[in-house]
């Protein structure tokens, strides 16, 4: 580990992905064009997308299956129409919880759909895409993989992650040529098995750990074993720099702008 480590680990740091979690969601409304513009100019690498299904199975970016917390509607997404979740404001609930980075022109955003994430980004954009519950979405891999094929989204640049392994297996099984990131929970401190790790290389290309539970051992299990890894969400400089450190391929954050300083060194 002498000076050599320390250049390679240099030379790493710029292909760290910086994924811009929910679009900049530090600095706006989560899950609106406008966030995932500003993670664009904020210097994220990817957009990244949860799914929900709407009642007449249309894929929209949201986070949570129901419409309380980033709308001004309320209940559960799938209950409702495409035609009614766009009437619904979704920013206003920014500059309320966020007084300090409230913009007038927050107010009265609108939840996009998938198509329409596509349709203003265009498909060489680097999108990260979340499956959310296939049970309470059945049909949703389908569905997707048909959007991305309709606007020859650029499959290279395209990752699915979820935590189902079911639904990335389906996906598997509908297009083996998307590239899958299987998410992993821990409650308690995370250890990674040869085993798991053989069995996620079956049908993904890397993992996706909530960032608190891991440590270096971790990390280099799965980048020893050609995982890639990208955990989340890491808002402090201080906890990007640990975790490049120890040799994380990627970050998801709510602040890009902060990650891309600490790429640059600064």
């Amino acid at each position: 580990m002498g000076a050599d480590f320390t250049a390679d680990a240099k030379e790493k740091d710029k292909e760290i992905l910086n994924v811009a979690h929910r679009g900049a969601s530090g600095h706006a409304p989560e899950h609106t064009i406008t966030s995932y513009k500003m993670g664009e100019k904020m210097h994220g690498d990817y957009i990244e997308i949860d799914l929900q299904m709407t009642k007449d199975g249309e894929l929209i970016a949201m986070h949570d299956e129901t419409l309380d917390r980033t709308t001004n509607g309320t209940g559960e997404v799938k209950d409702y129409t495409l035609k009614e979740i766009k009437e619904l404001d979704a920013g206003s609930w920014f500059n309320e919880k966020y007084p300090d980075r409230a913009k007038g022109e927050y107010e009265g955003l609108q939840v996009p759909t998938l198509e329409e994430v596509f349709q203003t980004f265009g498909k060489n954009a680097n999108y990260y895409i979340e499956t959310k519950s296939p049970e309470v979405y059945p049909g949703m891999e389908q569905k997707l993989v048909e959007m991305v094929d309709k606007y020859s989204i650029n499959k290279d640049k395209l990752l699915v992650q979820s935590f189902s392994s079911e639904s990335l297996l389906k996906m598997n099984q509908i297009d083996p040529s998307i590239q899958l990131v299987q998410l992993m929970w821990y409650t308690s401190p995370a250890t990674l098995t040869d085993a798991e790790v053989q069995s996620i290389k079956q049908y993904a290309m890397g993992i996706g750990p909530n960032s608190n539970m891991i440590d270096r051992e971790y990390v280099q299990q799965a980048v020893q074993n050609g995982l890639e890894i990208h955990p989340y969400t890491v808002n402090e400089k201080e906890e990007m720099q640990k975790l490049i450190d120890w040799g994380v391929t990627g970050l998801f954050t709510n602040f890009p702008d902060l990650l891309h300083e600490v790429k640059k060194g600064k």
